[in-house]
């Protein structure tokens, strides 16, 4: 429509105009209690000052500047500053002050990609400034500014850039679970239709709400946490992921309270729900207002969905609010999903045709099956496409393949990477048909339904059979109460990629038993994993090693580091209390001091 908006600053610009006293954001500062919050207009406002700042330090279209803020609104309108200056911003982690090491390098990787023109920050983060400098040169040469400290009076002198649709909006930097991150470029026009495609599926209006504790500084909760209410027009509310962590309660009774409609994450939070959270607590939440919750982001887990609507169900959790949906970085956000009218289906599948490659619906004498959630369907001039990754001929129908994607929402490639990209986002069928992008994920359509299967460089291969790493994983968390869910990977080792390694964290506190006994508790365990990967997946274990708590390799966003995982294995890096191999048992130091301790 030629009265549409053609970049992100249109749509604040006319919400500003039309509701300028509306709430657009409130933060609730300990997840629960209301602490700052801001209106259209004022947000509208402290953009133009941000970006008048930004234009007088000589910053300009194209310029990166990377944002490095705490949980808060402060995040939303310092991006929503770059933005009115024609500024690409640049989301990230600020390092933790006792941490440097661990949380600096990640830092100076996409500050040295990004090729920054300024740090865009709050006073206190400031304030610490000159420590992070004197490790990270990188992050010493460009202007550190404190955007809650500006002056209000220079919003007057905000002039509006020439901003097309085609022009960058930011570099979303990707969580690295199987590479290095990579600085996705996403344009005003990706935006923009994708936040229409979030609208179309969800069906939103003027009684829509949204809660949020999703990570800002990642795809889904920037898009779907803070940009889609604000496209949409309805309040978000919005807590520290750190909250609801510490409290899952946290989520379900901001939910209740606020009578929100829209609300999710991934796989793990409503696992998480569904075990932590009380009987005692659950008799307080009223979850009927919620009609969107939208699980994606990692694998999604049928008996999840069914453990979280079991237990929920009786204080007004509906099963049709689920919307497991499937996207990723390259593509914005959402590539597929249902609607209000979609009830989320946990399809059974036989699990020895999945690892010929192909999807079978399993009979009732089939002993093995895989239960696996469908994501929807492609929808918004979106197109996906299953094909076969080395002869690029699409699959025959109900075959597993790599997930292709075509879409306006598709981004434009990745930062400063022409040959990834073209790669990545240009490929063809072999009829010459694309572009396209591909996604490195598996998977399969039914009835035009998307169904994920894996990561295609975590498949692991053996005697010509494929089989995915997160049932392995899920078959060991179940073997015993001390291993812990969410923590483990399986990964392929040996010359010829043959043989299976798996890692998992275990917590001590869980093993039971008197201190002495405890080593041979662990070899009990590890024993129960291989038999039960034996017997359900056809599988000989080579190795199995446990991890100390918090160690296993992830991503900033939570997701498992799979391939850093198995290098960890292989050079003796990972934090191991046991492993096991055919041929040596070892039980570290460290771990005897950890048993001793938890049993004490």
């Amino acid at each position: 429509m030629n009265d549409g908006p053609r970049t992100l600053v249109d749509v604040l610009r006319r919400r500003a105009a039309d509701q300028p006293e509306k709430i657009a954001y409130t933060f609730l500062v300990d997840g629960e209690h209301e602490g700052s919050w801001i209106t259209y207009r004022d947000l509208d406002s402290s953009a133009r000052a941000i970006a008048a700042t930004l234009h007088a330090r000589g910053l300009g279209p194209g310029d990166r500047a990377l944002l490095l803020y705490a949980p808060g609104l402060e995040f939303i309108a310092a991006f929503f500053g770059c933005l009115y200056a024609g500024v690409v911003a640049v989301p990230s982690f600020p390092p933790h002050p006792a941490q440097l090491a661990r949380t600096l390098p990640r830092l100076v990787g996409v500050a040295t990609d990004a090729e920054l023109s300024a740090v865009l920050t709050t006073a206190s983060i400031v304030a610490g400034a000159d420590a992070i400098a004197r490790r990270a040169q990188v992050l010493a040469n460009p202007p550190w500014i404190a955007t809650d400290a500006l002056p209000r009076d220079m919003e007057g002198s905000w002039s509006e850039p020439k901003l097309a649709p085609d022009m960058l909006a930011f570099l979303q930097y990707t969580s690295g679970s199987t590479s290095a991150p990579k600085g996705v470029m996403v344009s005003h026009a990706n935006l923009l239709h994708n936040l229409a495609y979030a609208n179309h599926v969800e069906e939103n209006d003027e009684h829509s709400v949204s809660v949020s504790w999703l990570p800002v500084i990642h795809d889904m909760g920037l898009i779907e946490g803070v940009l889609e209410p604000m496209y949409a027009g309805y309040p978000a509310y919005l807590m520290a992921p750190a909250a609801f962590l510490q409290r899952p309660i946290r989520w379900l009774r901001a939910i209740t309270k606020y009578r929100a409609t829209n609300s999710g994450g991934p796989n793990f939070a409503y696992d998480l729900c569904a075990r932590k959270i009380s009987d005692a607590q659950r008799e307080e939440l009223d979850l009927s207002s919620w009609c969107v919750a939208y699980n994606g982001a990692e694998p999604i887990r049928g008996e999840t969905l069914s453990a979280f609507h079991e237990r929920f169900g009786n204080v007004g959790f509906r099963w049709r609010s689920f919307y497991p949906v499937y996207g990723l970085a390259e593509a914005t956000l959402v590539v597929s999903s249902g609607r209000r009218n979609y009830e989320a289906e946990v399809r059974a599948a036989d699990a020895g045709a999945i690892a010929h490659g192909e999807f079978q619906a399993a009979s009732t004498d089939t002993p093995l099956t895989r239960p696996l959630v469908a994501c929807g369907s492609a929808q918004f001039e979106t197109r996906v496409v299953i094909v076969d990754p080395t002869t690029r001929q699409p699959c025959a129908d109900r075959k597993i393949g790599e997930i292709w994607v075509s879409s306006p929402s598709v981004a434009r490639g990745y930062w400063r990477r022409e040959q990834l990209t073209a790669e990545t986002f240009g490929a063809s069928l072999a009829n010459g048909d694309g572009p396209f992008l591909r996604t490195g994920d598996l998977g399969v359509l039914v009835g035009g339904e998307l169904i994920v299967t894996g990561r295609l460089k975590d498949l692991i291969i053996v005697r010509g059979l494929k089989h995915y790493p997160q049932d392995l994983e899920l078959t060991a968390e179940r073997q015993h109460r001390a291993l812990r869910a969410g923590c483990a990977a399986a990964f392929a080792i040996g010359d010829e990629g043959h043989d299976v390694g798996l890692a998992i964290e275990v917590d001590p506190r869980s093993l039971g038993g008197e201190p002495h006994d405890s080593v041979t508790r662990l070899a009990d365990i590890v024993l129960a994993i291989r038999r039960a990967v034996t017997e359900e997946h056809g599988i000989t274990l080579a190795a199995v090693v446990l991890l100390s708590i918090g160690t296993m390799p992830k991503t900033s966003s939570g997701k498992l580091r799979r391939q850093a995982c198995r290098q960890g294995f292989i050079e003796l890096t990972l934090e191991e209390m046991f492993r096991w191999t055919h041929d040596s048992v070892a039980v570290t130091s460290s771990a005897a001091a950890v048993l001793e301790e938890s049993a004490a």
